[in-house]
């Protein structure tokens, strides 16, 4: 069996059934099926107002974000977004700032995965670590989320098996 990078830490039933799809070559077709439309957000500020609006529809007394958008400087950290916590001094004051970088793949994805991401940076603002708070809370802002984890973790399998075959 193949070693599924995005599916590592779920259980071996999955995995197979990731390995059995990719091998009958339906893996693409059913995701494509379930999510057909690619979003049109393109542009770094199209994206900032993206997560912004989630922000404030479920993270109002956060820190404010001083910088939301893609790049592709992500993946190279094995990552598919991360978030930032930048420390200036000015003058005499301390100036911080939160960033939060989405990977330049998802410009090319279902509204879904990039939803789902968005969520899942947006929670760090809150919650540091990949705890019980933390996934309760992109629950709180995306009901689905691990559905949408989990179907992107397979449609990142999928993109690596089809660039693999090529």
């Amino acid at each position: 069996m193949r070693r599924l990078k995005y599916l590592g830490h779920y259980p071996e039933s999955i995995q197979q059934q990731a390995q059995s799809l990719l091998e009958e070559e339906r893996l693409g077709d059913l995701l494509k099926k379930k999510y057909p439309n690619l979003h049109q957000i393109q542009s770094n500020k199209a994206l900032y107002e993206y997560a912004m609006e989630f922000k404030n529809r479920y993270l109002k007394k956060s820190s404010p974000l001083s910088k939301v958008e893609f790049s592709d400087k992500v993946s190279a950290v094995n990552a598919l977004g991360t978030h930032t916590r930048v420390s200036r001094v000015q003058g005499s004051k301390l100036k911080a700032k939160k960033e939060i970088r989405i990977d330049s793949r998802f410009r090319k994805m279902p509204e879904e995965f990039l939803r789902m991401i968005v969520v899942h940076e947006l929670a760090h603002l809150k919650e540091l670590d990949h705890n019980k708070s933390f996934y309760q809370l992109c629950e709180y802002m995306e009901p689905h989320y691990h559905q949408y984890e989990l179907d992107l973790r397979l449609y990142l399998t999928w993109l690596d098996y089809k660039s693999e075959i090529n």
